[in-house]
């Protein structure tokens, strides 16, 4: 099969360009290579020789191919060379004003049906493209490091691109056996976008001192899944990179509060303290592997109080049955007698809260986040509310986690702590899908991919329930009075009519 693009062009030779090269090569396309910087598109070239020359080793390329991508790729010795391209694809600094001096030179350089592309991540395709003279050929193509492994990319239509362009990279990245997901020019795109939710939330919980850095990462791996904790990712991606991503997004939506990012990054950030790469992070590194303190040990208890549940209580017939399954004692008279430990359940809101609407005694009653069904998950949640006894809390740790299963005791908080993260991804995700920014379909796929969920937000949604989704939401509204908890009206409305949220208008 012919390539889409028979000759393409790479300015911009670092970790990006240079896999954005691989697969165009390997795409059968003949590659040319240049950096203003001296000396790098030399060290691009040798690095993919390298690259090619371990994956013959390894026997994932034959000969025949791995000489046809060598045999591909060379140098462009000028900027005048680049003037035969179909595609360029730019993957320089992320400052507007070079980009846009770049595809202006370029544009007076190469052909006028040339497709020219920037692998920007968050700056918009409408502004980099706005003084050139042929502004529909220009498009967003953007990958994820490293690209050869991360199989998603983003086609991005400005304002202005042609239909066709867009569908001419769609139909390339496809070449590259990558998955092309449609967005519109708005801030982060799709990905960067969608994975606002997961970091900006836990850092609020830690910012709220309802548990430290470790137990969230613990609790947002073993009760919803995710393959890395939000501070495990964020010493991963470095703060140098996520932080700016953060204030760009938020700003971009003219102080958006769904988007607002936190003190304790910017602080990080000012005090050099970004991440792995510099072996000090929200954990320290030695020899490159996290110093993760352990989970607290199990309460010792001689006796364990018998247990009362709230009638209100989330999944209250699945938590009798796990009570049971432990070998608790349990009371099933309609308040909770003198000395029992008293069980809350909710979605969204405070133990404290319920402590006070259901007048319960405060000293007595822990939180149990029964939001996903207790055999799905690895880890318990349990909260306390400021006037919690620590012998009460002590019983409630050693009752949940006779069974071995792992336990977490946290502070009080309107929904625990995978609630609110949970619930504010899916909310920031059908918004998303409000504002047209792409479909439900290309959102979950690249979401997946992109950020490696255990599965895409709106399927998220829909296994919790739009509606159990909405109660956390409004609830944490009630809690905390912040309008970044308000509910997406695609999620209220399909909420209310019993729809999935992938579910489209026809």
């Amino acid at each position: 099969m012919q390539p889409v693009f028979r000759t393409v062009g790479i300015v911009g030779t670092g970790a990006m360009g240079r896999g954005i090269a691989q697969m165009s090569a390997q795409a059968g396309s003949e590659v040319l290579l240049f950096d203003a910087q001296t000396g790098a598109a030399d060290a691009a070239l040798s690095a993919l020789r390298d690259t090619w020359q371990k994956l013959l080793t390894k026997g994932k390329l034959g000969q025949t191919e791995h000489d046809a991508c060598v045999s591909r790729v060379r140098l462009a010795d000028t900027w005048e060379s680049l003037a035969p391209c179909d595609l360029v694809v730019e993957a320089i600094v992320e400052k507007l004003d070079v980009k846009q001096r770049l595809f202006a030179d370029l544009e007076n350089l190469v052909g006028p049906k040339t497709v020219l592309a920037s692998n920007t991540s968050s700056l918009s395709i409408t502004a980099i493209g706005a003084g050139l003279k042929r502004p529909g050929q220009l498009a967003g193509f953007h990958f994820f490091n490293p690209v050869p492994l991360m199989r998603v990319v983003e086609v991005i239509a400005g304002l202005k691109t042609d239909a066709v362009v867009c569908q001419q990279l769609t139909d390339y990245a496809r070449q590259f056996g990558h998955t092309p997901v449609s967005a519109q020019d708005t801030p982060g795109f799709i990905v960067n976008h969608a994975g606002r939710g997961y970091g900006t939330e836990a850092l609020r919980v830690a910012g709220e001192k309802v548990a430290d850095f470790a137990t969230i990462d613990r609790i947002l791996k073993d009760q919803a899944g995710f393959r890395l904790g939000p501070f495990e990712l964020m010493d991963l991606t470095a703060l140098d990179v996520s932080h700016p991503v953060m204030e760009s997004i938020y700003h971009q939506y003219f102080e958006e509060p769904r988007y607002r990012p936190s003190v304790i990054t910017a602080q990080r950030l000012a005090g050099g303290v970004v991440g792995k790469k510099v072996g000090e992070g929200f954990y320290r590194y030695d020899n490159g592997a996290a110093q993760m303190p352990a989970d607290p040990p199990v309460p010792e208890v001689s006796a364990l109080p018998p247990v009362w549940v709230s009638p209100k209580a989330a999944r209250r017939a699945e938590l009798y049955q796990l009570l049971k399954n432990l070998g608790a004692s349990i009371e099933t008279a309609a308040a909770p007698s003198a000395g029992a430990l008293i069980l809350v359940a909710p979605l969204g809101l405070d133990v404290t809260t319920l402590a006070a609407v259901e007048r319960l005694d405060a000293t007595r009653t822990i939180g149990i986040d029964m939001m996903l069904d207790d055999a799905s998950t690895r880890r318990r949640v349990l909260a306390t509310n400021p006037a919690t006894r620590p012998d009460m809390r002590d019983a409630a740790h050693a009752l949940f986690a006779r069974d071995g299963k792992a336990v977490s005791v946290i502070r009080d908080s309107g929904g625990f702590v995978t609630q609110r993260v949970v619930a504010t991804i899916v909310n920031i995700a059908t918004d998303m899908c409000q504002q047209g920014i792409c479909s439900p379909a290309d959102l979950d796929v690249a979401v997946t991919l992109g950020l490696g969920y255990p599965m895409g937000p709106l399927a998220l949604g829909d296994r919790i329930g739009p509606t159990n989704v909405l109660e956390i939401l409004f609830n944490l509204q009630t809690v905390y009075g912040d309008p970044r908890y308000r509910p997406s009206p695609w999620l209220r409305r399909r909420g209310a009519l019993g729809l999935s949220l992938t579910h489209e208008e026809v």
